[in-house]
């Protein structure tokens, strides 16, 4: 993990960009109190990416409504945990 502060981190946001995307933390600091965090695009995010430049997935940036279209047979998931636990 590394730190900086807001002046350091103006100064030069073009090398700390590339510690983040390297995989590192950069905690960002003002007056010697830690306010932000730049962390690297995980590897989930990455993989949504891929689906929807290929065209696989398509995303507006809003919450996923689910998938109303799909039958279940038998109990809810739902019931199921809820028996698994008594």
């Amino acid at each position: 993990m590394v730190s900086v502060g807001i002046k350091e981190l103006k100064a030069k946001l073009s090398s700390y960009v590339d510690i983040a995307s390297r995989g590192e933390e950069v905690v960002i600091t003002e007056h010697n109190r830690e306010v932000a965090v730049i962390i690297p695009i995980s590897r989930e995010r990455k993989a949504i990416k891929s689906l929807m430049d290929s065209g696989r997935i398509k995303w507006s940036g809003g919450k996923p409504a689910g998938a109303g279209d799909i039958k279940i047979k038998g109990k809810s998931l739902s019931k199921t945990v809820l028996e698994e636990r008594r």
